[in-house]
């Protein structure tokens, strides 16, 4: 058993990577987004739920989102069924 505790103590110890800070090597300040990079081409309505969404997904710290929440997000745009 002594054996086995003086090879862990030899061992150095790896550095943590934290990968949540956003050393992922994206670049700085470049987040990956769940759905386009650019706005370009799109309607000015589907430009403003693009960044409702992302404003969402900001606010909440949210890389990705569920149905429920684009629905939340379209509804705090106005529109209803």
């Amino acid at each position: 058993m002594s054996d086995v505790l003086h090879a862990l103590e030899v061992q150095a110890p790896q550095a943590f990577v934290d990968r949540r800070r956003g050393d992922s090597g994206a670049g700085p300040g470049r987040e990956r987004r769940q759905f386009a990079n650019s706005y370009e081409g799109l309607s000015p309505e589907a430009t403003e739920l693009a960044n409702a969404i992302d404003q969402y997904k900001l606010v909440n710290r949210r890389r990705f989102i569920t149905y429920e929440e684009m629905l939340s997000v379209v509804k705090s745009l106005g529109y209803h069924k």
